[in-house]
């Protein structure tokens, strides 16, 4: 009881002047813990407005303050990625690219540039698009679309999206770790590490793929 009682006021002390949308991102992580992690980044992939960049730190900061371990937190983040992305990637599969593209512009908020964003990216980059767009903002929500309308194998699918959740979910809960109840302020930075981000990874491939080019042109 004491436990619960101190988590509590914590919570409330990271959640204060929180209103509208974030602030109810903030109360369900509160009341439901890793689970509701996981339903929300799910839905997010569904419904891109919910940001992930208010879900995973203020995770973080739960689990620095007595909630669920940050390794937890980080997986059930990790779980509900995938489970959004694949339900936008069997959509995408099952309505092909122009009803999948009405589909995803006619949910509230949703711009249509912001859609052209996500199925150019996957256009640019191919199959590596599913890993390096889960650290953009938006794209990283609709990438599993054009992936599915394109017919890309579920297996690679679901690896890179993993992994690049897996990676993505992992610094943002560990920065409002750190952060503690300054753990808002991990927004300030986004748009810079998903840049970064997305660099080095892009550098790290380039490498791979040269080092390899010999045996992968034989």
């Amino acid at each position: 009881m004491e436990v619960a009682t101190t988590l509590a006021q914590t919570t409330d002390a990271g959640t204060q002047g929180l209103t509208g949308l974030v602030g109810w991102v903030a109360d369900v992580i509160a009341a439901l813990g890793p689970v509701g992690v996981g339903l929300l980044v799910a839905l997010e992939n569904v419904f891109p407005p919910i940001p992930s960049e208010v879900v995973l730190p203020f995770a973080g900061f739960l689990s620095g303050r007595g909630g669920a371990p940050l390794w937890l937190m980080v997986v059930a983040a990790t779980v509900g990625s995938v489970a959004g992305a694949v339900v936008l990637y069997e959509t995408g599969r099952l309505l092909g690219a122009g009803r999948s593209h009405r589909l995803l512009c006619r949910l509230p908020l949703v711009e249509a540039e912001e859609v052209d964003r996500g199925f150019a990216w996957f256009e640019r980059h191919g199959k590596l698009a599913v890993f390096t767009g889960r650290f953009l903002p938006f794209v990283r929500s609709v990438i599993s679309l054009p992936a599915g309308t394109e017919g890309m194998s579920r297996g690679p699918f679901l690896l890179l999206t993993a992994l690049g959740s897996g990676l993505w979910n992992t610094i943002w809960v560990t920065a409002g770790y750190v952060l503690g109840r300054q753990w808002h302020s991990v927004g300030r930075y986004s748009d810079v590490l998903n840049i970064s981000l997305v660099g080095v990874t892009l550098a790290l491939l380039s490498r791979f793929v040269w080092r390899r080019r010999d045996r992968l042109g034989a």
